[in-house]
């Protein structure tokens, strides 16, 4: 049978389950609507026989003949980022693909159309070794368009055997469109760095890993807690929320830690214990790289009291997860969102902080943070995510005077 009498019998099933009601109802007068009525809100669904003549027609008259699988997996992908980024459309071949390495780039990125932003760099990792900085944008990866890949084959791309090389086009602070070569590593996690100064105390989380509040807890034993605390959480990685709640009850947090919000079920919150000593003073340091459970421990420690400083963090408080499709396939899809104590949430505006306050790699933290504690506070101006200067990465394409492929 030909391809085009194939396509017309598959299409027969879904454009009979749209039809068929309509014909089985007749065609009645449509009643007038009373005044003061609401519309009558339309099928979000009655497109889909749209879509099915739309694919029609690419197979019958496109100039080229072209591959359906790839437009058909296209277009699902596209839907799927349109509803958030990191939602992804995976093959059946997708999930028979083995296993990329244990090593990795030692970087984070987001992706947005065509491009992806590096939203996190590992301290010391192979990223920060090849020069790339937290806000450079990708638009190739080992010479393939970042608009093609989605945010699952580009977490692939970062993993890979020890030794290995991951080639990245980017634009850098300047603008301009360079390669850069990164060799992948095993990267570690790091560990809880504390730093005593005068009367106050910073302590650097790299992650929210399993572990790790005992881990701190250990750190903290001796404090003093009649000092300053300063959190450094700028280059705190993810991590789990029940280890994120034990930080901040280990910090003095009580009652509700945060909201989870999932789709078909009711609201579940998660509290604190409050088993730690709280200090005297406490701030926090965020930034572009405080990423998912971060974001929820900055939330709610600033809810508590605690002043932050630095910078927007980029708005990831979202969980995914699996959904397998009949045709052997799979989707990712963002399924979780935690709210903050103030109802924000953290897939959106992230945390922002009290005051602006941006380090460079030279500055001494805790110096420049207790200088900025000791003067007075700012006035808050009211901004929209669009225009606040705290705000995280966004995706500005730069200017590319020949096209890319």
């Amino acid at each position: 049978m030909h391809a085009r009498s194939w396509l017309s019998v598959l299409s027969l099933p879904l454009v009979a389950a749209f039809t068929l009601p309509v014909l089985q109802q007749g065609n009645p007068p449509k009643p007038q609507p009373s005044l003061g009525a609401k519309p009558v809100p339309q099928d979000p669904l009655a497109g889909l026989s749209d879509i099915q003549d739309v694919l029609s027609l690419v197979q019958l008259n496109y100039v080229d003949p072209p591959d359906m699988g790839k437009v058909v997996s296209g277009g699902v992908q596209a839907v799927l980022e349109r509803s958030h980024p990191l939602n992804s459309y995976l093959t059946a071949e997708d999930l028979r693909l083995p296993d990329p390495g244990p090593a990795e780039a030692g970087l984070v990125v987001l992706k947005r159309g065509i491009y992806a932003t590096v939203v996190a760099v590992v301290p010391g990792g192979p990223a920060a070794k090849a020069g790339i900085q937290a806000g450079d944008v990708i638009r190739k990866m080992d010479g393939d368009s970042v608009g093609r890949l989605s945010a699952w084959r580009l977490e692939r791309r970062l993993r890979g055997a020890v030794g290995s090389s991951l080639d990245l086009y980017r634009y850098n602070a300047t603008g301009d469109l360079t390669k850069t070569t990164v060799l992948r590593q095993l990267v570690g996690s790091g560990s809880v760095v504390v730093k005593q100064g005068q009367g106050a105390l910073l302590v650097s989380l790299p992650d929210l890993a399993p572990g790790r509040a005992e881990e701190l807890n250990k750190a903290l034993a001796l404090a003093d807690r009649g000092q300053t605390l300063v959190l450094d959480l700028r280059q705190c990685l993810r991590g789990s929320m029940e280890e994120a709640a034990a930080v901040a009850g280990l910090l003095g947090a009580k009652g509700t830690f945060a909201t989870l919000q999932e789709a078909g079920k009711p609201e579940r919150t998660l509290a604190v214990t409050g088993s730690g000593t709280p200090f005297a003073r406490m701030a926090l340091l965020t930034g572009r790289s405080t990423l998912g459970a971060p974001e929820v421990l900055a939330s709610c420690l600033k809810k508590g009291g605690s002043r932050s400083l630095g910078e927007r963090t980029p708005g990831l408080g979202v969980e995914r997860s699996r959904f397998a499709l009949k045709q052997g396939g799979a989707v990712e899809l963002v399924s979780k969102r935690w709210s903050g104590l103030g109802g924000e949430k953290l897939d959106r505006q992230g945390v922002v902080p009290d005051q602006v306050l941006r380090l460079a790699e030279s500055d001494d933290p805790l110096a420049k943070v207790l200088a900025a504690l000791a003067a007075p506070a700012p006035v808050a101006k009211s901004t929209s995510p669009a225009t606040d200067a705290a705000a995280g990465p966004k995706v500005v394409p730069p200017s590319v005077k020949k096209p890319l492929n």
